[in-house]
């Protein structure tokens, strides 16, 4: 196994890969799930589907139901446009829709952001273990909570300006 490599997209770039990954599944790409994707790709840190609506409902000049996007979120989940960061009960975009394997969130417990990693070293030895004890339709979900380098970096130098 090992490191997973891809093609990570961004910007429109993203939004095209997700159309084409959404399509490719044989759903639709409309006008309400294009806007959903927008605004989660806009996001710099993993999103509700409160703020997603809120900022659907700002882009389309018209309240936007939670319970609306939240449907769309599973869409994308299930086809794999987004990650469910399950402890954030929050949303990341997917930058790169067509590629399938498990993945690893590291979160910054100061500043919220959340970096994406692929081990499928790692993920393939939690599902090689999970069959061993016979359970089936194994998808590890990992997440690492700690300090992002930024905040990190921040923490030491305020010990050092109070020594």
């Amino acid at each position: 196994m090992g490191h997973h490599h891809h093609h990570e997209h961004s910007g429109t770039s993203l939004i095209s890969a997700a159309r084409t990954a959404l399509v490719a599944a044989d759903e639709r790409w409309t006008e309400m799930r294009a806007d959903v994707f927008a605004v989660l790709v806009a996001r710099e840190r993993p999103a509700s589907a409160y703020d997603i609506a809120e900022g659907v409902s700002a882009r389309r000049g018209k309240r936007v139901a939670a319970n609306s996007v939240y449907r769309i979120l599973d869409l994308f989940v299930r086809t794999n446009l987004a990650r469910r960061v399950e402890s954030a009960n929050a949303y990341i975009a997917n930058t790169h829709p067509g590629c399938r394997h498990d993945c690893i969130f590291l979160i910054c417990d100061i500043c919220g952001q959340v970096t994406h990693l692929d081990d499928d070293r790692l993920t393939g030895a939690l599902i090689d273990a999970a069959r061993a004890a016979r359970f089936a339709d194994v998808r590890p979900l990992v997440e690492i909570r700690g300090r992002c380098a930024t905040c990190a970096s921040a923490a030491t130098s305020d010990i050092a300006v109070q020594q």
